[in-house]
């Protein structure tokens, strides 16, 4: 069963996304430098599939099963 994501929303720390079954998860922007990073207006221009979101403008993706096992960009591990 795939889960996707819905809407995202940015606050000064964090990204919430909001999941099809209603869940919103909330994780530190620092686990994504590209997004931390970025202006207003290139996180706005975010797009949905039905694995997970993507950022054309900072060539960012990110998958909803890595955010629901808590990963963050593979840049954040190193």
């Amino acid at each position: 069963m795939t889960i996707s994501a819905t809407d995202v929303r940015f606050d000064a720390d964090k990204m919430w996304v909001t999941l099809e079954d209603g869940r919103v998860i909330g994780m530190p922007l620092s686990w994504f430098p590209r997004l931390k990073a970025a202006s207003a207006d290139e996180r706005a221009e975010v797009h949905f599939s039905a694995f997970g979101l993507h950022w054309a403008a900072i060539d960012e993706d990110i998958s909803v099963s890595g955010l629901l096992d808590g990963r963050g960009a593979a840049e954040s591990a190193a």
